[in-house]
């Protein structure tokens, strides 16, 4: 219709009114929609929040089933050779073999591991870590049967033959298990869990000795035996507790390989080889010390047996356990504070073993001073660990921590029948021979070994 005053189109005034009550419902549904967009999105952010934090929960039961998982590996390795120590010098009498050889039952393990070591860690670089962990645990796990058949059969050639077997089985657990722990954790959860590592491999020193001697009341071949048990057990977790990341980089050939391992010794090899010979001699003395106590707590003054030696052993052991677990969790990536806790517990080891010249006819005193260099190892190892784990990525990591691993295992080779040379000599020429020995790790870990520097070249 047209205004007579000014010839536009006029709507009615009804039809004005609709359509303003229909603006003001359509501005209402509009509000209205804004409001529940809102409060599904705040709907929906409250439950992604309580998905997130489910799996959060998930994901740390997970990395606690993880971390026992990964302890159950060095535990069952520390078991197949320390619990034997107790039983050494029954092994002796009943077999009719000399000091000697029942000390080989220990170095002949260490060095077929030793020897195979590496070629593990390049196994496991080329495939997986646990392509490798789990038959190595299979094979380690059966020839402790073989041992113990050989034990139970008088024959000392089958025994020696099984544990260089069983030694080529250890190869390819604990090492790798080393490298995975770098693969599956950064930063301060990786020292955690390396700690936790070394913390199991003390707690299975600590346990060997009492379990061997219990199992020895039954008959004294029993710790053959027992040991695949926990093969089995350790076997399981690994199949089914760890997840391990896929290794995504496809395999170098063997030449371009080695090469790498080479350069990377040429541009790290002035603190490296220096921390590999440190945990070494570390493990030498450990060990060493071990089949020293055996030896000795049965003979006059002291006359301690079964038990009763099982838990004397136990005591330094435990120190040196509680400190690995402690140092593992508090250094994360200071390097600081680890050289600190290095230069501090070779200090310890050098002071208690230099005491020890003097003041080894004291039981009690004795044990103090064992004790104080087990705290001393505990404050090493774990920065040791720390340190060498997280040196290369993880393409390398596999042989550079075996590397590191074989010379822990010749040291723990060469411990017991170096031991039993120096006991010939004299008890004073024993302890003035480690102590110079933890004297020069304390210089060699002094000036070569910085890991603040090491740690800001690898950030």
């Amino acid at each position: 219709m047209l205004s007579p005053f000014t010839g536009k189109v006029s709507l009615p005034i009804a039809l004005k009114g609709i359509i303003k009550v229909n603006k003001v419902a359509t501005s209402n549904t509009r509000t209205k929609n804004r409001f529940s967009d809102h409060a599904s999105n705040g709907s929906n952010n409250t439950s992604n929040n309580k998905s997130n934090s489910k799996s959060k929960d998930k994901s740390s039961k997970g990395s606690i089933w993880e971390y026992i998982a990964l302890a159950t590996i060095p535990l069952v390795l520390v078991l197949g050779n320390s619990m034997l120590v107790p039983i050494l010098p029954d092994l002796q009498e009943k077999m009719g073999i000399s000091r000697f050889q029942s000390s080989l039952v220990i170095t002949l393990f260490s060095i077929a591991a030793g020897v195979i070591i590496p070629v593990s860690g390049y196994l496991s670089d080329r495939f997986t870590r646990k392509s490798v962990i789990i038959p190595s645990l299979i094979v380690y796990g059966a020839a402790g049967v073989l041992a113990g058949f050989g034990a139970v059969w008088h024959s000392y050639p089958i025994l020696i033959i099984a544990r260089a077997i069983q030694g080529l089985g250890a190869a390819g657990t604990a090492p790798i298990a080393m490298a995975l722990v770098g693969d599956l954790y950064k930063g301060g959860d990786a020292s955690k869990a390396l700690g936790l590592i070394e913390a199991s491999n003390g707690a299975g020193k600590v346990v060997s000795p009492i379990l061997g001697s219990l199992l020895a009341i039954i008959v004294w071949f029993a710790p053959f035996f027992a040991f695949p048990i926990f093969c089995v057990l350790a076997l399981l977790a690994v199949i089914f507790m760890i997840k391990e990341p896929p290794n995504e980089k496809k395999a170098e050939p063997l030449g371009t390989y080695l090469k790498q391992i080479r350069d990377i010794l040429q541009e790290k090899g002035r603190w490296l080889i220096p921390a590999f010979f440190a945990g070494s001699i570390t493990l030498f003395i450990l060990f060493g010390v071990l089949f020293y106590l055996s030896q000795i707590l049965e003979e006059k003054p002291y006359s301690i047996e079964g038990v009763r030696k099982g838990l004397v052993l136990a005591v330094p052991l435990l120190c040196m356990v509680i400190t690995s677990y402690t140092t593992g969790a508090k250094i994360k990536q200071n390097g600081t504070l680890m050289r600190w806790l290095m230069n501090i517990g070779l200090i310890l080891m050098t002071v208690s073993l230099t005491l020890a010249i003097f003041l080894n006819t004291n039981l009690y005193v004795f044990i103090g001073l064992l004790s104080l260099s087990g705290i001393g190892t505990g404050l090493l190892l774990p920065c040791l660990n720390t340190m060498i784990t997280g040196s290369v990525e993880r393409d390398q990591r596999g042989m550079i921590t075996s590397l590191y691993n074989s010379l822990r295992f010749i040291g723990v080779a060469f411990g017991p029948p170096l031991f039993g040379w120096l006991m010939n000599m004299s008890h004073k020429t024993l302890f003035i021979t480690v102590a110079s020995m933890a004297l020069l790790m304390l210089a060699l870990v002094f000036f070569c070994i910085k890991p603040n520097e090491e740690l800001k070249g690898k950030a």
